[in-house]
Parts: C-alpha cells; sequence; structure tokens
C-alpha cells in the first residue's frame, strides 16, 4: 500500500500545496487551505459498460427532448419545465429546511407517474425514511430506497437497477473506497460528483444530489461542485416561519434566477401559488401602496 503524504488543499478551488499559507495561491481566498492526507489512487474496476460512439453534430436529434414532469409546479418552474434526462441537479439548503422531504415528495409524485426512483440516504436509515414518507404520503412500491454511503455500491446498484432517476441525499455522506480521505473531504466530495457525473451522462439517468451549506451560505466542499453540475438551487427560508423558497442560480437548461414557493405543513411542503399575496397579507394590517 502506498504511504499517505500530506497537503494542503483549498476548500474553495481544490488547488493542492504541500506547506499551509494563509491565502490559497490559485484562487486567493484566504484561510481555505485544510490538511488532508492524500495516497495514490488505486485504480478503477473499469468503466460503465456502456458504447457511446461520436455522433456527427448535424446529425443530432434534439426533437425528441423531453422533460419528465415532476408533479409538482413549483419544482418544475425552477427546473425550466421539468426534469431532463442525463442532467446532474445540486440541491442545497440548511440543514432541516426540507430538503430530503421536497425530494421525498418528488420521488413519490414520479413514481405515481411510472416512474422508478431510487433513494441513496447516507444519512437517514431506511426505517427513518418510511416513518417520514407515511406522514407524506409515501406508499409507491416504485420507489426503492437504498442505505448505502460506498460509492462504488451506489455505482454498481445504479447500473444493475437502471433507475429511471437516482437521489443522493447526501454528497457529504458517501465516499469512495478508491480515494483517502474522510466523507465531506474535498477529495472525496470531487470524486463522488465525477462518478455521479459519469453515471447521468453515459447512463442518461438525471441524478440529484443533496448539498448541507455552511455557515457562509455556500454549499459544502470545494467550489468546483457547482461549476461540474448542471443545475444549482437553493432551498432557503428556515428563519421566514413556515415559508420556504426554491431559487435557481445556475440551469444550463432554463433560466436562473427562477423561485418557487411552499409552506411547511403537517403533510409535507405545499406549493403556494400566489406569492405575492403572502408577503402583502404578512404585513399584518393595510398599508399604502399595497
Amino acid at each position: 500500500m502506498a504511504k499517505a503524504k500530506t497537503v494542503y488543499r483549498c476548500s474553495a478551488c481544490g488547488a493542492t500545496c504541500f506547506q499551509w499559507m494563509g491565502r490559497c495561491p490559485q484562487c486567493s481566498e484566504w484561510n481555505s487551505l485544510s490538511e488532508e492526507q492524500v495516497a495514490s489512487v488505486k485504480p478503477r474496476s473499469g468503466p460503465l459498460p456502456v458504447t457511446v460512439e461520436p455522433t456527427p453534430f448535424a446529425q443530432i436529434d434534439i426533437c425528441d427532448i423531453k422533460r419528465l414532469k415532476t408533479g409538482i409546479g413549483e419544482l418544475d418552474r425552477v427546473l425550466g419545465g421539468g426534469i431532463v434526462d442525463g442532467s446532474l441537479v445540486l440541491v442545497g439548503g440548511d440543514p432541516g429546511v426540507g430538503k430530503s422531504t421536497l425530494m421525498l415528495q418528488m420521488a413519490r409524485c414520479l413514481a405515481e407517474g411510472g416512474s422508478r426512483v431510487l433513494y441513496v440516504s447516507g444519512e437517514e436509515s431506511a426505517r427513518q425514511i418510511r416513518m417520514r414518507g407515511e406522514r407524506l404520503g409515501v406508499a409507491s412500491a416504485d420507489i426503492l430506497i437504498y442505505p448505502e454511503v460506498v460509492l462504488e455500491n451506489i455505482h454498481s446498484q445504479t447500473v444493475e437497477m437502471r433507475p429511471d432517476l437516482v437521489i443522493v441525499d447526501s454528497i457529504q455522506s458517501v465516499y469512495s473506497l478508491e480515494v483517502d480521505g474522510t466523507p465531506g473531504s474535498v477529495s472525496q466530495v470531487r470524486h463522488a460528483a465525477g462518478i455521479l457525473m459519469e453515471i447521468a451522462k453515459r447512463l442518461n439517468i438525471p441524478v440529484f444530489v443533496i448539498g448541507h451549506v455552511t455557515k457562509d451560505g455556500w454549499i459544502a466542499g470545494p467550489r468546483m461542485l457547482e461549476h461540474m453540475v448542471d443545475t444549482v438551487i437553493y432551498f432557503e427560508g428556515r428563519d421566514s416561519g413556515a415559508f420556504r423558497v426554491l431559487r435557481a442560480v445556475k440551469n444550463r437548461f432554463g433560466p436562473a434566477g427562477e423561485i418557487g414557493v411552499f409552506e411547511m405543513a403537517e403533510t409535507g411542503l405545499a406549493e403556494v401559488s400566489d406569492p405575492s399575496g403572502m408577503f402583502i397579507h404578512g404585513l399584518g394590517g393595510e398599508y399604502s401602496g399595497s
């Protein structure tokens, strides 16, 4: 086994240095270097068993591109009209804001429409998800709960099952046996994002990845994570009572800046069809200009 060596990796850009510095020489971020033990990467077992041939640009057919409707209107609008096949979507937000609830409700709606969903849970057991799912009205057998954190097992299960959608909750909890470092470290998150992107693009399966947010409001892990994915949406509103705002900050398949509003209820997240009315009535009385 190769002897591990100590490097200092930037949490913003992923650059490595052999000694600690107060400022990253690559992206100029302050206090972003953290110590990490790195060894030589083990060889992979092999590429995905899928053959992809190069296609001339003029022969690429885009007329048959269809968006998969999630069954949640606010989420469909933020995504640009629905889920695009082979897309990699990153959903960020504070712990407890409702990211897992939103993903489980999306899985319920897709399963009711005939889609098969693989829900990979690295933070909750199958029983915990079942308890929350019963409150949300989840009862479909097409939602397959897979409590796993080893990336190679997730990869093999996805190749074998070929589901219509994969949800990974969360990227900070999974890790690869081929890369040294603890789950959530820069090297692990970067490697996991690369494998999940390979699954999405080569198998043409949309993948939703949940990511936690740091105290600074950024998704934990290297900043390049947001550059690798196709869509980045933030779920916000923990300090605004029962209301939650879903906001797209990056979208390769639709406009960025779209928002969706939800209200947290006992049975899960409910869509708010009139957000402007919500804010006006929240003033607590009649005000000039309203």
